[in-house]
């Protein structure tokens, strides 16, 4: 039977289970597990985090602006996800009990290029439209010398709000949908809703899962970002095995990739 006449018989959202609140601590330790069976990959990709948030602050303080630091740094919220394909496609290489390699998952990347540039694009878009939202926030910035713990608490309350806003969105479409698109043959769309469906199926785990990605990035800053060396790779194995407990995924191909 051809492939498109057998996704037309697929259903639109892919299936998902039904999680534990604390599911999310069984994905960091697997994803410990695969850090420790690819130790360079994963320092490789932490360090490039770590070099880009400190090219970001080094920026902001050349500007003399503490909240363009901010808004750049935030705005890794939205294009982690897809700077973490190359460690989803580690773990997925380490899962079938194959040596991790590093030009395996530029490879593999590219099987599902056109999906992927896609919502790259989308969460671009998103990111602009943070920035030009975090910008308008700016006016509540205090402008005395000495601000009112009032006016500051206005300030971060208005921002937080806001950013959440934007957070949740972006997180809920990508929480599993790009894993998903480097696993299976499955087109952006499906991918996005059924993402979303299950974040909404399974909110007190996620809501958990979301407590302790925000723990960890907050041990980062205040590590001077040397924490992104180990969290961000352990962040983004953790996320592949999230949506591998999650979606029912099984009625659709796997992508195909070669093992030299």
């Amino acid at each position: 039977m051809p492939e498109t006449e057998e996704n037309s018989q697929r259903p639109f959202i892919v299936d998902c289970n039904q999680l534990k609140t604390t599911a999310a601590l069984g994905w960091l330790s697997k994803g410990w597990s695969d850090f420790k069976a690819a130790p360079k990959h994963s320092l490789a990709y932490g360090g490039v985090i770590f070099i880009l948030s400190w090219i970001i602050t080094l920026t902001a303080w050349n500007y003399h602006s503490i909240t363009l630091a901010i808004i750049l740094i935030s705005g890794f919220i939205f294009i982690a996800p897809v700077m973490s394909i190359g460690l989803y496609s580690i773990a997925r290489q380490i899962k079938r009990g194959h040596k991790p390699q590093l030009k395996l998952s530029f490879a593999h990347g590219c099987t599902a290029y056109s999906d992927l540039l896609i919502y790259a694009g989308v969460l671009m878009i998103i990111f602009l439209i943070w920035v030009r939202a975090a910008s308008m926030i700016h006016v509540f910035f205090p402008t005395k010398a000495n601000p009112e713990i009032g006016d500051l608490l206005l300030f971060l309350g208005i921002g937080s709000v806001v950013g959440s806003i934007f957070a949740a969105i972006t997180f809920s479409a990508s929480a599993f949908s790009l894993p998903m698109l480097m696993d299976k043959k499955v087109d952006m769309i499906t991918a996005v809703v059924s993402s979303i469906n299950a974040v909404l199926r399974n909110k007190s785990a996620i809501f958990f899962w979301v407590v302790l990605i925000v723990l960890l990035l907050f041990l980062c800053l205040v590590t001077a970002f040397l924490g992104f060396l180990i969290v961000m790779p352990l962040l983004g194995y953790a996320s592949w095995h999230a949506y591998r407990d999650t979606m029912n995924d099984t009625s659709w191909p796997d992508r195909e990739f070669k093992v030299d």
